[in-house]
């Protein structure tokens, strides 16, 4: 099969790449490397895949790079994740995160694309899940609190136009916090890899808020495999990938320091806009729809990420 990865340089990009020439894909990859890295492709460039600098901003340059791959499945990762530079900066986000998503559109619409599989967000389009039933359904209000959130709802609701206009056969996979291997953890990253990063640097990790916001963290293998799944099914809108667990911060660091049998105590820094106290998701539709489950336990995930950075815990 002929696939087609936007953001395939970065975190889960470049894990969703590996699997795809594991089953023996043609892939091509589109990103700008503005947060993607090139040393993320080595083995993958090295196995026959193409990577192609381009932003998908730059519609000409997209729609050329897609016509001449005739993917029979694009995956459209590329985005601005940062939920602080949205806050900072809406106008930019929503440069990449919705007129590029527009962009990608017209380049599927244009050259046929079979399936359309985008990755969107359960951790920030849902809004606060506090006083909510917990975890949230596909079917729940969306509220988005960060323009991160809102630019991802407008890249669900532009798929979902091009559905009724054109018929482009689509679907969108709302991710739970997604961490593993490749996370950076000295950049704008989620926190499992930013503290995983201070427990290997000997730093304390810092703590937002009270420690008590939960999330719902998502190995990026299983997200990896329900993305394979989402490519190869008929279904269509919004579908959650997550574990529908809550886990806090402090709880996060705690296994940590456990994992490495070290001290790890937090520094407590102020709340920061735009992000939620509780969230979590419900997979049950990915499990019926797309035979799909999260099956790496956190703390399995925890001790695999954070071996990655470092040798083996002992």
């Amino acid at each position: 099969m002929r696939s087609l990865v936007t953001g395939g340089a970065g975190f889960i990009g470049s894990n969703l790449v590996d699997a795809l020439l594991a089953r023996g894909d043609e892939v091509t990859i589109v990103d700008d490397l503005s947060t993607g890295r090139r040393e993320n492709l080595v083995e993958a460039l090295a196995g026959g895949a193409e990577l192609l600098e381009i932003d998908i901003r730059d519609r000409a340059a997209l729609e050329a790079a897609v016509a001449g791959a005739a993917p029979e499945v694009l995956f459209h990762l590329a985005a601005q994740i940062d939920v602080r530079k949205s806050v900072a900066d809406p106008a930019f986000d929503a440069s990449i995160n919705v007129a590029g998503t527009a962009n990608v559109l017209e380049a599927v619409r244009a050259v046929g694309v079979p399936r359309l599989v985008f990755s969107s967000t359960g951790g920030a389009i849902y809004g606060e899940g506090d006083g909510r039933e917990l975890p949230l359904r596909e079917d729940t209000a969306v509220a988005p609190l960060s323009p991160y959130g809102q630019s991802k709802q407008a890249g669900e609701l532009y798929l979902g136009l091009y559905e009724r206009l054109y018929g482009v056969s689509s679907v969108c996979l709302r991710l739970g916090n997604v961490y593993g291997p490749r996370q950076d953890p000295l950049g704008e990253a989620g926190v499992i890899a930013i503290f995983c990063g201070a427990l290997r640097a000997g730093a304390r990790p810092v703590v937002f808020g009270d420690g008590l916001q939960t999330r719902d963290y998502i190995f990026v293998g299983d997200v990896v495999a329900a993305m394979l799944a989402a490519a190869s099914s008929s279904a269509t809108g919004a579908i959650n990938v997550g574990t529908g667990i809550e886990t806090d911060v402090l709880t996060l660091i705690s296994a940590l320091a456990t994992l490495d049998d070290s001290p790890f105590e937090p520094d407590f820094a102020p709340p920061r806009t735009g992000e939620v106290q509780r969230i979590t998701i419900d997979p049950s539709r990915a499990e019926r729809d797309l035979a799909w489950r999260p099956r790496t336990a956190l703390a399995e995930g925890l001790e695999i990420t954070l071996r990655s950075l470092a040798p083996a815990v002992a």
